[in-house]
């Protein structure tokens, strides 16, 4: 099916007699007729529901949908995006271990992984994405597990080399990890390129209307644990939770995803609500409607930016000027997402009266959804960044993220112009 069809008919089939639309079963237990049957369950000898914290038909059916558009095996919600990167990473990672991260990612990752990991034994290696391959392999050692990169990058919008990061990551024996929660599916599918897991926070474009937080886990299949089984012996070794069992030996290419939701979801929690996948599920239904229109209103808003005396600078792939343009219409030449970077001319206070100024565009810490809206990362998502990680993470005192919506392009230029002519 194309992936039109899919976001509105995968996921749930209903049978004769059944709910059209994807119920939610709000339930945290299921009943069984014997003990054997729950026992089996709890062995991961058979597969089915006993418990939501570890899985949910409503759940289950929206990651198969995900899974679906992103071309992978299987897929997991979680509670946040965040708590998909954690998960993503820890599943391979323990302490000791060591992982690569392109610098320009998102505040919260960059905190988690510089900070968090850190605090469980688990150090990062930083590296400019836009760096050499050559110069990109320094950063790997004996102890790296993994490479991790966004496909579009928050709030800087670079666009990443996929193939690129896929050839370092392969040539040293680890999988290559991407967070996808920018374009989407819709207009990137980082598997096709060599990606091996891709990560969402749903929250965004998936969702589309502010409605549910929530993170999704995708895993392709293709990445061959058992060829670098002294690596990662989480999977490729006898788990004594479960009698022994070996994921890869159990499991085959589902072992990624099985050992998340057996082991990390078991004992972290973190999962998604059956009442949020359902919330997600409506966005997912009319997302390859909206990517369009998000990219459409965001190029005429861009070209007006780019157009604009007090404008210093504009960072939008889709414009022809823009050094990553050709990158971008290799990964995404449908367009990238309606997010974009700019600078005004002036200082930080400049960029907070161009922002007070405005009126339907709202200022918001949330991003990527049907309205328009605004951002200073400096004071607000990144604010948590020395000087130092704002300048490696490509965060200018004076960025401003605007994330175009879904309104007529023509109401959204007129708030950006009465607000510039405010400054």
């Amino acid at each position: 099916m194309k992936l039109s069809t899919i976001c509105v008919q995968e996921g749930w089939q209903p049978s004769n007699g059944e709910p059209r639309v994807l119920p939610i079963v709000q339930s945290t237990t299921f009943k069984y007729d014997n003990t054997e049957e729950m026992a089996d369950l709890f062995d991961l000898k058979k597969s089915g529901y006993f418990y939501t914290r570890l899985q949910n038909p409503t759940c289950d059916a929206v990651a198969r949908k995900i899974a679906c558009l992103e071309g992978g095996i299987g897929a997991v919600l979680t509670s946040s995006g965040q708590a998909a990167n954690f998960y993503a990473v820890f599943n391979i990672c323990q302490a000791g271990d060591h992982i690569v991260a392109a610098a320009e990612i998102y505040g919260g990752t960059y905190n988690l992984f510089a900070v968090t990991l850190k605090k469980l034994g688990i150090d990062c290696t930083f590296v400019n994405q836009e760096a050499t391959e050559e110069e990109i392999a320094k950063a790997f050692t004996q102890r790296t597990k993994l490479l991790f990169g966004e496909s579009v990058s928050n709030p800087g919008c670079k666009v990443l080399d996929i193939e690129k990061f896929a050839r370092i990551a392969h040539n040293h024996g680890v999988p290559l990890i991407v967070d996808n929660t920018f374009p989407t599916p819709i207009n990137c599918r980082p598997f096709e390129w060599g990606a091996d897991i891709v990560t969402h926070s749903t929250t965004k474009y998936m969702d589309g209307h502010a409605t549910q937080v929530g993170g999704c886990v995708v895993d392709s299949g293709k990445f061959d644990w058992e060829s670098q089984s002294e690596k990662y012996p989480g999977l490729c070794t006898p788990d004594e939770s479960y009698h022994g069992l070996t994921y890869t030996k159990n499991f085959g290419k589902l072992a990624f995803i099985t050992k998340l939701v057996a082991q990390l979801m078991r004992d972290l929690g973190s999962q998604s609500s059956p009442q949020n996948a359902f919330l997600l599920n409506l966005g997912l239904e009319t997302l390859h409607l909206r990517m369009p229109r998000h990219c459409e209103n965001a190029q005429k808003v861009a070209e007006f930016l780019q157009a604009d005396k007090r404008v210093a600078w504009v960072n939008y792939s889709q414009l022809p000027e823009n050094p990553q343009y050709e990158l971008a219409q290799k990964y995404m030449p449908g367009g990238t997402c309606g997010v974009m970077a700019f600078g005004l001319k002036g200082d930080r206070q400049t960029a907070i009266k161009f922002m007070d100024s405005l009126k339907m565009i709202g200022i918001v810490t949330h991003v990527a959804d049907a309205r328009t809206c605004v951002l200073h990362p400096a004071s607000h998502t990144h604010r948590q960044l020395s000087d130092e990680q704002l300048q490696q993470a490509g965060i200018a005192p004076d960025l401003i993220r605007l994330s175009v919506g879904i309104e007529d392009a023509d109401d959204i230029i007129e708030d950006l112009k009465q607000a510039l002519n405010n400054i």
